[in-house]
């Protein structure tokens, strides 16, 4: 069964496990349909899943105009939760440049809107942003702004370095009531400041990457190959690969327990602290959306 938790000041009551959909953008080797997204969605909906997390940048808008497609034709988008994020321009494969000044941020905000084909966004999140640039007085114009207007609900911040903690010290100041961070077994940085910083300032977190782009599946043994057009093949060295696939080999024989798919263990791991509010895995078939949301399971109430 689906377990909830309320995200942070925000209040809003958001599923443990959503969906990431940075693959629906075509960059992880698959180029999806209107109606594999329906299907997934649709399967989402039926499992209690009620976030969807999405950006920009994920294609040229392309991931949100599949969301946006598939809720429509499915009737539901004041079922879920649609949190997407801005700062970056999609140029092509892992190409992007940054797009951050007020007029930017207006146009991400409409091209967004249009692409879900709604009037407004639950969670629009800054997308790893310097922190000069967050400082920036006129982008906090446009939001509020939109904030006042309803087409943006809350404002979140997707941060990046994981260690990052000076924006998240500022966020009530920039009404921010979430972040967004990087958290899994492999990855544990966001403990030793930005998670109980979180639980201080009461931010909801979302944990992005919580399988380690698929370390952590327990598909793979140490040595494993993977093709040059796969993230791990492209920006992980060899070693760096052997190196994790070590450690999960060893933590899949000492931590997860007999039975247990790791994969379903390893988000339940980032749930552990109540500072997590929910993981964001991403999915490329129904399979898979199951498969995570069977995480919620081993979640305690």
């Amino acid at each position: 069964m689906m377990k909830y938790r309320i995200l942070g000041s925000t209040g809003l009551r958001v599923s443990v496990v959503g969906v990431g959909t940075w693959q629906f953008g075509g960059e992880w080797g698959k180029v999806f349909t209107v109606s594999e997204v329906t299907a997934m969605l649709a399967r989402a909906y039926e499992l209690g899943i009620n976030l969807i997390d999405t950006a920009e940048c994920y294609g040229d808008h392309t991931s949100e105009r599949l969301i946006g497609e598939a809720l429509q034709i499915l009737g539901r988008r004041k079922d879920f939760i649609v949190a997407t994020k801005f700062g970056h321009h999609f140029h092509g494969c892992f190409q992007r440049t940054d797009e951050r000044t007020a007029p930017d941020i207006q146009k991400q905000l409409d091209d967004s809107l249009l692409a879900l084909r709604t009037d407004y966004i639950d969670l629009h999140q800054y997308h790893s942003w310097a922190d000069a640039q967050f400082d920036n007085t006129e982008v906090r114009t446009v939001l509020e702004k939109a904030l006042q207007a309803g087409k943006v609900r809350h404002v979140g911040n997707s941060i990046s370095p994981n260690d990052k903690t000076y924006q998240v010290q500022r966020s009530a100041d920039y009404h921010v009531g979430a972040i967004q961070v990087v958290y899994n077994r492999l990855q544990r940085e966001p403990e030793a400041a930005v998670l109980p910083l979180c639980a201080q300032l009461k931010l909801g977190v979302l944990a992005r990457v919580p399988l380690a782009s698929g370390y952590l599946s327990g598909k793979y043994k140490p040595g494993a190959a993977f093709a040059t057009d796969d993230v791990r093949g492209q920006w992980h060295k060899p070693a760096d690969r052997d190196a994790k696939l070590t450690q999960v080999a060893q933590i899949q024989q000492t931590e997860v327990p007999p039975g247990v798919p790791m994969a379903r263990w390893a988000l339940a791991w980032c749930l552990k602290t109540q500072a997590v509010t929910s993981v964001i895995p991403g999915c490329k078939s129904v399979a898979q959306v199951e498969e995570n949301a069977a995480a919620a399971e081993l979640v305690a109430d």
